[in-house]
Protein backbone atom coordinates (compact mmCIF):
# COMPACT_ATOMS: atom_id res chain seq x y z
CA UNK A 1 0.00 0.00 0.00
CA UNK A 2 2.90 2.13 0.27
CA UNK A 3 4.09 1.41 -3.18
CA UNK A 4 0.66 3.18 -4.25
CA UNK A 5 0.98 5.94 -2.16
CA UNK A 6 4.74 6.67 -3.24
CA UNK A 7 3.47 6.72 -6.88
CA UNK A 8 0.50 9.10 -5.96
CA UNK A 9 2.95 11.62 -4.59
CA UNK A 10 4.85 11.58 -7.32
CA UNK A 11 2.45 11.96 -10.02
CA UNK A 12 1.48 14.96 -7.82
CA UNK A 13 4.60 16.03 -6.89
CA UNK A 14 4.79 16.41 -11.19
CA UNK A 15 1.99 18.39 -11.49
CA UNK A 16 3.20 20.87 -8.60
CA UNK A 17 6.33 21.24 -10.86
CA UNK A 18 4.12 21.21 -13.96
CA UNK A 19 2.39 24.20 -12.44
CA UNK A 20 5.10 26.44 -11.39
CA UNK A 21 6.18 26.77 -15.10
CA UNK A 22 3.04 27.77 -15.96
CA UNK A 23 2.52 29.87 -13.38
CA UNK A 24 5.92 31.26 -14.01
CA UNK A 25 4.42 31.76 -17.63
CA UNK A 26 2.08 33.86 -16.23
CA UNK A 27 3.80 35.75 -13.80
CA UNK A 28 6.17 36.72 -17.25
CA UNK A 29 3.09 37.65 -19.09
CA UNK A 30 1.73 39.89 -16.85
CA UNK A 31 5.48 41.28 -16.12
CA UNK A 32 5.90 42.22 -19.62
CA UNK A 33 2.22 43.80 -20.17
CA UNK A 34 3.41 45.96 -17.41
CA UNK A 35 6.66 46.95 -18.66
CA UNK A 36 7.20 50.17 -17.75
CA UNK A 37 3.31 51.27 -16.59
CA UNK A 38 2.04 52.99 -13.82
CA UNK A 39 -1.30 51.73 -14.60
CA UNK A 40 -2.82 50.12 -11.66
CA UNK A 41 -4.84 47.44 -13.28
CA UNK A 42 -1.84 45.96 -15.07
CA UNK A 43 0.27 46.34 -11.34
CA UNK A 44 -2.61 44.23 -9.69
CA UNK A 45 -2.68 42.09 -12.77
CA UNK A 46 1.09 41.52 -12.10
CA UNK A 47 0.79 41.46 -8.06
CA UNK A 48 -1.76 38.64 -8.51
CA UNK A 49 0.40 36.57 -10.89
CA UNK A 50 3.28 36.77 -8.62
CA UNK A 51 1.09 35.93 -5.54
CA UNK A 52 -0.33 32.81 -7.39
CA UNK A 53 3.63 31.84 -8.39
CA UNK A 54 4.09 31.94 -4.93
CA UNK A 55 1.63 29.56 -3.62
CA UNK A 56 2.27 27.21 -6.47
CA UNK A 57 6.61 27.12 -5.08
CA UNK A 58 5.15 26.90 -1.53
CA UNK A 59 2.98 23.88 -2.73
CA UNK A 60 6.35 22.54 -3.18
CA UNK A 61 7.91 23.69 -0.04
CA UNK A 62 10.01 26.19 -1.60
CA UNK A 63 9.50 28.90 0.88
CA UNK A 64 11.95 31.82 0.32
CA UNK A 65 11.09 33.18 -2.87
CA UNK A 66 13.59 36.46 -3.30
CA UNK A 67 15.54 34.91 -5.63
CA UNK A 68 12.81 33.87 -7.81
CA UNK A 69 11.15 37.16 -8.28
CA UNK A 70 14.65 38.55 -8.70
CA UNK A 71 15.76 36.64 -11.48
CA UNK A 72 12.03 37.52 -13.25
CA UNK A 73 12.55 40.74 -11.85
CA UNK A 74 9.48 41.58 -10.10
CA UNK A 75 9.64 45.01 -9.45
CA UNK A 76 8.74 46.48 -6.07
CA UNK A 77 5.54 47.89 -7.28
CA UNK A 78 4.35 45.25 -7.85
CA UNK A 79 5.69 43.24 -4.38
CA UNK A 80 3.58 45.95 -2.52
CA UNK A 81 0.41 44.65 -3.96
CA UNK A 82 0.75 41.17 -3.76
CA UNK A 83 -1.62 39.53 -1.40
CA UNK A 84 -3.60 42.52 -2.12
CA UNK A 85 -7.62 42.11 -2.43
CA UNK A 86 -9.22 44.78 -3.92
CA UNK A 87 -13.05 45.38 -3.72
Amino acid sequence: MGDGLTVIEKELEGERASSLGEAGKRLETALTALGESTDDELIYEAAHAAWCYMIVRESLRMFDHKQAFKVYGVPDRVMAKVGVIRK
